[in-house]
């Protein structure tokens, strides 16, 4: 991968002292960015972890040294370097006096997203998540570089803070031949969004930090026209967009339904549930996990119905090593957020009490018989056919017993296993770890047993 990252221009716009001290500094590739705020040391922020760049505090002065080289600040509090990617936030008093500002180093990083090429050839809508800072905005910069010059596509960028292209009306050569809008106000977002459509006849549209109710309707808008949309959202899975009320409609929007007892009794599930209402604008979703771990819903109807349903699911992970070999996993769906009995961690998936639950590191769970791996287990208070449904789907060696003694593990609803001191006794007695799920389903039972399978 190459990287294009103009730092001197950015070096250039600070004082003196930080400028001399970044220019020689060994690690000076590995910044994300400057953080300087009055009465404060400055202090930048390395992909190895935040370093303090001088013992001089921050005075005003330092501060409009700096802002007299930038642009000028929109009313998002954002300015830009010309021709660069670099951007500069601004935090204001009361008296909208500036106060402090974040240095945002931009990168053009050329190959980033090797990862995905094969679902950028698909023509399907691409929504990449992730929390801030992780690199959003460099993923659909090389996005739109690929698709407008290896791909010939006509490529539109919806800029809303300049990020993408930079700050100037000549675009950054980042973004290749794609063409960029600017947006004089972020509230106008999603009236360029169509505006984009409506005029200059694109076939991809890309859209940086979908964050509004009526941005995510006017996504909705440009995917029914038949335009591929690739846009960025916060967030750090697919079930943060389906807790997040305004951007639902980016996954086909949720709504509850009540089901009649019948329905509800073959569902196994309460009679109001959350279902998907249409179709989603993007069929495809990306979690940008780290830098070169990223997690893939290839198509995103299918993950939202099964979130939703609380359903066994496989996602597919990407990895991309040093010697730029990509890696290909499958890893469970994450818990569903709307079926809250089970911890989300990994590590405590299952809530257990400590009071009754014991643990022996030289003892395994699991017998073997020939070659063949094989888990005893003792059920309580759990139905037989909702396990034997379980046994069939994951294909696992389970044998059940009813003498608590030969078993390698008990499981049970923790309610009532809370309440049998007898078993406790017998448990503690004979070393065999006791596991308590909340609910008498499917999804727990499933997910019990691939945690101790695993």
């Amino acid at each position: 991968m190459n990287v294009d990252e103009d730092l001197d221009k950015l070096l250039e716009t600070l004082p003196f002292f930080l400028k001399e001290y970044l220019t020689t500094h060994s690690s000076r590739d590995k910044i994300i960015e400057i953080v300087m705020d009055i009465g404060r040391r400055p202090e930048a922020r390395f992909t190895t972890g935040p370093e303090y760049l001088s013992h001089k505090i921050i005075s005003w002065q330092d501060l409009e040294y700096i802002i007299k080289r930038l642009s000028s600040f929109s009313n998002d509090n954002r300015a830009g370097i010309e021709r660069t990617l670099h951007r500069i936030s601004c935090i204001r008093n009361r008296q909208f006096l500036i106060t402090g500002l974040t240095c945002r180093v931009g990168r053009a990083v050329f190959g980033s997203i090797g990862l995905i090429r094969d679902l950028l050839e698909s023509g399907k809508s691409i929504l990449i998540l992730g929390k801030p800072g992780v690199g959003k905005t460099t993923i659909i910069r090389e996005i739109a570089r690929v698709l407008s010059d290896e791909m010939e596509k006509r490529v539109v960028i919806v800029d809303t803070s300049n990020e993408i292209a930079g700050d100037s009306d000549i675009p950054h050569p980042g973004i290749g031949r794609a063409r960029r809008m600017q947006v004089a106000q972020t509230n106008l977002q999603h009236q360029v969004m169509i505006e984009a459509v409506e005029n200059h006849m694109p076939e991809v549209i890309i859209i940086d930090e979908i964050g509004t109710e009526l941005e995510a309707l006017a996504a909705r808008t440009i995917a029914e026209k038949g335009v591929q949309l690739v846009g960025t959202t916060h967030g750090n899975c697919l079930e943060n967009v389906i807790k997040n009320p305004p951007l639902t409609d980016l996954i086909g929007g949720i709504q509850y339904v009540t089901l009649s007892d019948e329905e509800a009794k073959r569902r196994k599930t309460q009679k109001s549930i959350l279902e998907r209402k249409g179709y989603p604008a993007f069929q495809i979703a990306i979690e940008v996990n780290e830098q070169n771990y990223w997690t893939i819903h290839e198509n995103v109807q299918d993950s939202v119905d099964l979130i939703l349903r609380g359903n066994f699911s496989i996602t597919q992970c990407r990895t991309i090593k040093d010697n730029e070999k990509i890696i290909i996993n499958y890893k469970p769906l994450q818990l569903n957020p709307f079926f809250p009995t089970i911890n989300q961690s990994s590590n405590n998936l299952f809530k257990i009490n400590q009071n009754w639950s014991y643990f022996n590191n030289q003892r395994n769970l699991s017998v073997y018989s020939g070659n063949e791996k094989r888990f005893i287990i003792y059920s309580y208070s759990i139905s037989y056919n909702l396990l034997r449904e379980v046994v069939l789907k994951l294909n696992i060696p389970i044998m059940l017993t009813k003498d608590l003694t030969k078993a390698n593990f008990i499981i049970g609803l923790k309610k009532q296993l809370s309440q049998n001191q007898k078993l406790q006794s017998i448990a503690k007695q004979n070393n065999i770890p006791i596991y308590g799920i909340n609910r008498n389903c499917i999804y727990q039972i499933t997910k019990l047993f691939q945690f101790l399978s695993s």
